[in-house]
């Protein structure tokens, strides 16, 4: 928009009735000339504004200039309350520490569906800072009128318009009713990013001062005036029926207000919460129940998998008969399931009043979430809200929605008073949605350059999204009298991936094929965890390519170049080689080094990685030193914002990688504590991650949370193959299975 027009004798309430050319400028064009016979379509809205188009939907300015910005997208630690106000002060030209934000709440926030995949940037990101420069645009132009001057002679500044004699105007003042109530449109006047105060520029994490201070930041920290508390006996296992309990006793203990049974659905309310546990305690130790074999043997997983009922999709295929093999790896690879780990067990607050349903939950997503609550209570989803509060632990489906759902029916039970529900470490590590266990099959060939030729690879996984949906993706609903069946799980295959994320290689292979073996009904309940199949199709993708140089004789990092056209991917393995100080020359037994890259579900972010690491030839254990990394993101918004969270990726992903798995006999769960479900702990950090980001001004936001979780596992076993000359497959690679790799080694020498 490079000119306001403002004929003389328009009205504030012309213009804001729509017939002013304030509204005919700023459309440009889309809406009229745009619907003329023969016109071309308009481009599509940005980010996630075709789900919630007005303006006002996303950002409000008060009379006193105060500013609020709404995102559907929930904080789950990867610092997006930071970044969204950096984004919408840079456009708005306000300070970022004044911006309100409102995260995630289905009363007052745009539905953006579930927070994953490393999107909240480019979808509620991109959302934000459109339309926080329409209204930038919006509020210049209401000022030209106010003062009968060109729009061409003001600017924007510090929450103000700026006249020609340099006096403000502020927001507060331009504003007036239905103003911003108005569709957001396709093209924006967007900020050049030479002129940046804000955005590429490190700011504190608004979140982290209440997290390191003890204050009151997550929503096990929540307490309400009046407020009951609830606990939930579990039922042991899966397909466990509660056939009898006596409750008598329990009804009289001191503090009980009241023990609520619907089926299996057993609960206890009580005053204080030390009251609440032991309650809990004594109807566990009351209640029988019916249970039957039902899992497979945790030891021989891949068998356990291929036995299930499976359905075969295509991922890619580009496959023509094989020409000019001459050398062939062939491997099989695997991961068990794994827990999301998180450090604070789930909990949730609800509140019945006058008919009406609050929820505080630590849910992804408050509106699938409100929909499968409302449907177990059986009533309209307009009674229900459900209000998004930071979790201790999460990236994925963990069991915060199923503590919602418990909230819900014990509120239920108790109208007018908070009830809290807090779940035990027990109950997390058993009940929780893992991330599916996968297999996956690779065989590829070199020809007689040494370059791909072929390429042939096989994934086996269960659904890794089977967050709710209906209320039968709610445990509570499942155990109820009358219960809900799992919604049912169907094979999808999309850009955004699921089990087959990142399957499909970025490197020029010129025939290939990726099946998923799609696995329908697992006996493990499995959902979303971090990454989802890209965490185990990039960790066997590139030991392959790692094995695959072997065979060729060339330098691992060279050969990934090779076979890379992609400009951007290709830069960040040539810095993360050149800040790591990449070489190929040989190390002494016990000391390794590794390389891996991945472009995350190969659309969003870039990164590479390289890593040194020693291994304890007598014990096996494995210590990581050096850690570097590069990464593309697009345009920086907080560059300490992706520093932190590739970090925090690494660590976590390296801890899934050497320690995590979960364990079962064939009725329950038996790693149901950090002793049997063990994490890394701070000894066993890498001594050094050093991230060099890439600046990519004008580019599209890519996303960061997930770019490091298929890296990092490649990455240990070929630093791990590189210091015992052994490759391992089946993750976890612990000190156990190295030690035993090393031993079959030497016995075969």
């Amino acid at each position: 928009m490079n000119e306001i027009l403002t004929p003389k004798g328009m009205t504030r309430r012309s213009l804001l009735a729509g017939a002013g050319a304030l509204v005919v400028s700023f459309s440009l064009f889309s809406q009229s000339l745009g619907q003329e016979a023969g016109a071309a379509k308009p481009p599509p809205l940005p980010g996630d504004l075709p789900g919630s188009p007005m303006l006002d939907s996303w950002l409000r300015i008060d009379a006193d200039g105060k500013v609020t910005v709404f995102t559907g997208k929930a904080e789950l630690g990867q610092g997006m309350k930071t970044a969204l106000r950096q984004v919408a002060a840079e456009e708005l030209e306000v300070d970022a520490a004044a911006i309100d934000l409102i995260t995630a709440d289905t009363q007052l926030t745009p539905d953006e569906g579930f927070t994953a995949g490393s999107m909240t940037m480019s979808n509620s990101g991109t959302a934000i800072r459109n339309v926080a420069a329409q209204v930038r645009e919006i509020l210049i132009g209401q000022a030209a009128i106010k003062l009968n001057v060109p729009a061409e002679q003001l600017h924007a500044e510090n929450g103000a318009v700026i006249g020609p004699d340099g006096k403000p105007i502020p927001y507060g003042q331009l504003v007036a009713d239905q103003l911003l109530h108005v569709n957001a449109q396709p093209t924006s006047k967007l900020k050049d990013p030479g002129s940046f105060r804000v955005m590429g520029k490190s700011m504190q994490r608004v979140d982290i001062p209440g997290k390191v201070t003890g204050g009151q930041s997550y929503v096990q920290d929540m307490r309400m005036p009046n407020m009951a508390h609830a606990r939930v006996i579990r039922q042991p296992s899966y397909n466990a029926v509660l056939t009898d309990v006596d409750t008598s006793a329990v009804e009289k203990a001191p503090g009980v207000i009241k023990v609520v049974r619907d089926g299996s659905f057993l609960a206890v309310i009580a005053e204080q919460e030390f009251q609440a546990i032991k309650a809990m305690r004594m109807l566990a130790s009351a209640a029988k129940w019916s249970e039957k074999p039902s899992l497979y043997d945790e030891n021989n997983i891949s068998a356990g998998l291929k036995a299930m009922p499976l359905q075969d999709g295509v991922v890619a295929d580009s496959k023509t008969a094989p020409v000019g093999v001459v050398k062939t790896f062939e491997g099989t690879f695997s991961r068990g399931y794994m827990a999301h780990g998180s450090i604070g067990p789930s909990c949730a607050l609800g509140l019945m009043e006058d008919g009406n349903l609050t929820v505080w939950t630590h849910t992804q997503g408050v509106a699938p979430d409100r929909k499968a609550i409302a449907q177990m209570l059986g009533v309209a989803d307009t009674t229900v809200r459900c209000i998004h509060v930071e979790g201790s632990g999460c990236y994925g489906h963990n069991g915060a929605d199923d503590a919602a759902g418990d909230a819900a029916l014990l509120a239920r039970a108790l109208p007018g008073r908070p009830v809290r529900v807090q779940w035990t470490r027990e109950q997390e590590h058993s009940w929780e949605p893992f991330g599916p266990a996968m297999v996956t099959h690779m065989k590829a060939g070199l020809d007689a350059n040494n370059k791909i030729a072929s390429w042939d690879y096989e994934l086996w996984s269960n659904n890794h999204g089977s967050r709710p949906g209906s209320a039968g993706a709610l445990i509570a609903a499942r155990a109820l009298s009358t219960p809900f069946p799992p919604d049912e799980q169907k094979l999808s295959i999309s850009p955004n991936g699921n089990g087959d994320r990142n399957a499909d290689p970025l490197y020029s292979v010129p025939s290939k094929k990726v099946i998923w073996h799609f696995i329908k009904d697992d006996v493990v309940r499995g959902s979303a965890l971090r990454a989802l199949g890209a965490y185990a199709n990039v960790f066997s993708i590139e030991s392959t390519m790692d094995e695959l140089a072997i065979m060729a004789g060339a330098d691992p990092v060279a050969f990934r170049l090779d076979h890379m056209q992609d400009k951007r991917a290709r830069d960040v393995i040539t810095k993360a080689a050149e800040q790591f100080n990449w070489t190929n020359d040989p190390l002494p037994k016990g000391k390794g080094r590794g390389f891996s890259f991945a472009r995350y579900k190969n659309h969003a972010a870039y990164l590479a990685m390289a890593m040194d690491i020693d291994v304890d030839l007598d014990t096996g254990k494995v210590k990581i030193g050096r850690v570097v990394a590069a990464i593309d993101s697009g345009e920086i918004v907080n560059p300490d914002g992706i520093r932190n969270q590739t970090e925090g990726g690494i660590i976590q992903s390296a801890s899934w990688t050497l320690y995590e798995r979960v364990r079962f006999n064939d009725t329950r769960i038996t790693s149901v504590d950090w002793s049997t479900y063990p994490i890394m702990r701070f000894g066993a950090i890498p001594a050094s991650i050093d991230i060099s980001i890439m600046d990519r001004p004008g580019e599209a936001f890519l996303g960061t949370g997930e770019a490091a979780q298929g890296p990092t596992p490649a990455c240990v076993a070929n630093a791990i193959r590189s210091a015992i000359g052994v490759r391992l497959y089946e993750i976890p690679l612990t000190a156990e299975k190295i030690k035993a790799a090393m031993a079959a080694s030497a016995a075969a020498a």
